[in-house]
């Protein structure tokens, strides 16, 4: 079986996979100075909870933004999986897309796991891929699979913790789709709530509007990323909501490697 890890900036999430079948999927915050170790116990743990073993995992392979983080999963698969891990995006591992941006190196890794994903489930047509996480991605793939450029916005998360850092009189709220479609609050938390998530709403409609003209072709727009969901009433904004995009680009990028596709 593999082992799939992402490392975003704010979770990593950790997957098994059987061929192309996902079987079990897990999430933990992300933390550079966790050990080896320390992820040994929490994912054995876990993965006897789901009926696996350690000795089930025969490859591991890691994408991830948070540099620091990479050594100790490295020291993971060697000393817990017995193999080494491979690393998306470095040799051997290349991407097998082309990335068709100015600074192709400053590309992160999660996007162009995504962007490999993303030519997986719609081969043959333009693509916008709009990734919530600590950041919000919007990204545009070719009918080929290049990745061709995008947009970074602040995250959901993000945007409201800076609005209550910033403003000392307003409280911490969960963010969650509001109850109803007003967008005049009654309460100070339910105008911050109307303010973030109507605001948010807002400035997708505007950005894909915006790439869906610059590019001016048909395209199908996917989400993904922890927060997606948070979105899903919103059936015009997304084509297709994929919650394990990052995780499943991880799995074909594996299996491409190994079939010599």
């Amino acid at each position: 079986m593999l082992l799939a890890v992402d490392v975003g900036n704010t979770n990593a999430k950790f997957a098994l996979f059987k061929g192309d079948e996902l079987l079990a999927r897990w999430r933990i915050a992300t933390d550079d100075r966790r050990t080896c170790d320390e992820y040994a116990v929490w994912l054995d743990q876990l993965m006897r909870i789901e009926g696996y073993e350690r000795a089930d995992v025969d490859a591991v392979i890691v994408s991830t933004v948070v540099p620091r983080a990479l050594h100790n999963l490295q020291l993971l698969a060697v000393r817990y999986f017995g193999v080494d891990a491979l690393v998306a995006g470095r040799e051997p591992v290349s991407w097998g897309i082309a990335l068709k941006v100015d600074e192709p190196q400053s590309v992160g890794a999660d996007r162009a796991v995504n962007a490999i994903s993303a030519q997986a489930v719609e081969p043959g047509r333009d693509k916008l891929v709009i990734s919530f996480g600590t950041a919000t991605t919007l990204d545009h793939i070719g009918p080929d699979g290049a990745y061709l450029g995008g947009i970074i916005a602040p995250g959901v998360n993000l945007s409201l913790e800076a609005l209550v850092a910033a403003a000392a009189k307003l409280p911490r709220i969960a963010i969650e789709a509001p109850p109803t479609s007003s967008v005049i609050g009654r309460t100070t938390e339910s105008q911050m709530l109307i303010g973030v998530y109507w605001g948010y709403v807002a400035m997708m409609e505007g950005l894909i509007a915006r790439m869906k003209a610059e590019i001016g072709k048909p395209l199908t727009v996917i989400a993904t990323g922890g927060l997606a969901t948070l979105f899903q009433e919103q059936a015009h904004l997304f084509d297709r909501i994929e919650p394990d995009l990052t995780l499943n680009g991880l799995m074909h990028l594996y299996n491409q490697r190994n079939t010599g596709a």
